[in-house]
């Protein structure tokens, strides 16, 4: 029954390209009119064909990890383009509705983060041996989508834009205090600190995190200016200029969005300016792959604009600026996904084998996702006061000119 199910699932998807699929029992069938890519994979286990109909994405991605679900020529890239490019344009079958209405209706349990569940989800990825991310972040460690503003930009010069773009942003002045909410390895505030005086406070619930970044922090004789706690956003007390969060807002899930914001907005002085950096989706609001729910990131949840900004509303604070960013993160992960690979006989003796393949698969897909399925990076300003910012963009830009200016002057 679930391997006709599952035919009757793949016929319905597959209008584009082909996919070529053994099933357990041997036998091979064929889907899509074979007019683009074709790719072949086969499933060896008899409990897959179920697993798969009731949750693709679980399915999919456990086979792949156990084993159980293998890919012609191990051609993740190949096989997750083509189907969620197919997904995207056909959505789900009849049958299929009603489990996909239950994970709608499930989802403000999967997204609910009070204090110590936060705190168990940031470890189940941030505390994983630093030796790992040393092997496919930038030096800096920036664990965030980068800003590539020019043709040709390694994935250094890229993340170090990111930083400058938002420093202009929060129009920092020496001097000022600055809360970095989810502060990772450091990179950010001592950014902020190093190279435009400010005096940073960064907090994370990653132990591993905390424990780097006051290491790099001293390293670079920067103690005395920024200093980062093993603390919860919520219970961060004082009055702050600038709030600056990277990469964290993911991980706060929906139910908890008027508490964060009103956290920024008790922290923030009132002629304050603050940048939430986060990954968005482009469309309604929607669910978490339950895949990377489970072996990912636990309690994450990409926002629909909508969500957002009505709570940002609801906190009487004013958005200033919204920027967009499109493929900026799908090039990061792309560059991140080359040097994982190159690295992966030592990612292998860190972990093992099934690791490797989670970890890149989650890699690919998340790439995928945002080149083919409308996934964005938002980057929202707010301040409690309306002229807070310039009435334009210029200023953003203003330095870059100048420099370009004066190196053609040169």
């Amino acid at each position: 029954m679930w391997s006709r199910t599952l035919d009757h699932l793949l016929t319905h998807l597959f209008r584009q390209g082909r996919l070529r699929v053994t099933f357990p029992d041997g036998t091979t069938r064929s889907y899509g009119p074979g007019n683009g890519p074709e790719c072949a994979v086969a499933l060896h286990h008899p409990a897959l064909p179920r697993r798969i109909v009731l949750s693709p994405d679980m399915g999919v991605g456990e086979g792949y990890m156990d084993g159980t679900f293998t890919i012609e020529d191990d051609d993740v890239f190949g096989f997750l383009s083509l189907a969620i490019q197919n997904i995207a344009a056909q959505g789900q079958p009849w049958f299929r509705r009603p489990l996909e209405a239950l994970r709608r209706v499930k989802r403000r349990f999967d997204q609910s983060n009070p204090v110590a569940r936060s705190r168990a989800n940031v470890a189940h990825h941030y505390d994983l041996s630093g030796e790992l991310y040393d092997l496919f972040l930038d030096e800096d460690r920036n664990y965030s989508c980068a800003y590539f503003a020019h043709e040709g930009m390694t994935l250094e010069e890229a993340q170090e834009a990111k930083k400058q773009h938002i420093a202009r942003k929060l129009l920092i002045e020496p001097g000022m205090r600055v809360l970095d909410i989810g502060c990772g390895w450091g990179g950010m505030g001592i950014t902020l600190a190093r190279d435009f005086g400010a005096e940073v406070v960064g907090v994370t619930l990653s132990r591993e995190q905390h424990e780097m970044a006051n290491a790099r922090a001293a390293r670079a004789g920067l103690s005395d200016k920024v200093r980062f706690e093993l603390m919860d956003y919520r219970d961060v007390q004082g009055k702050f200029d600038r709030i600056v969060s990277i990469g964290m807002f993911e991980h706060v899930g929906a139910p908890q969005y008027d508490a964060y914001f009103s956290s920024v907005t008790r922290l923030l002085k009132p002629e304050g300016i603050a940048l939430i950096h986060t990954i968005g989706r482009a469309g309604p609001p929607g669910t978490t792959s339950p895949w990377i729910l489970k072996y990912i990131f636990p309690g994450g949840y990409c926002p629909a604009m909508s969500e957002a900004m009505a709570a940002v509303e609801r906190q009487g604070l004013v958005t200033t600026d919204v920027e967009v960013w499109r493929l900026h993160y799908a090039e990061t992960l792309k560059e991140w996904r080359k040097r994982f690979e190159a690295n992966i006989d030592r990612v292998r003796a860190l972990y093992d084998e099934r690791f490797c393949r989670m970890w890149r698969y989650y890699l690919i897909a998340s790439e995928l996702t945002f080149r083919l399925n409308n996934q964005v990076v938002f980057q929202f300003q707010m301040s409690p006061k309306q002229d807070a910012v310039p009435l334009t963009r210029d200023y953003l830009y203003r330095e870059e000119a100048d420099s370009e200016g004066r190196g053609a002057a040169a």
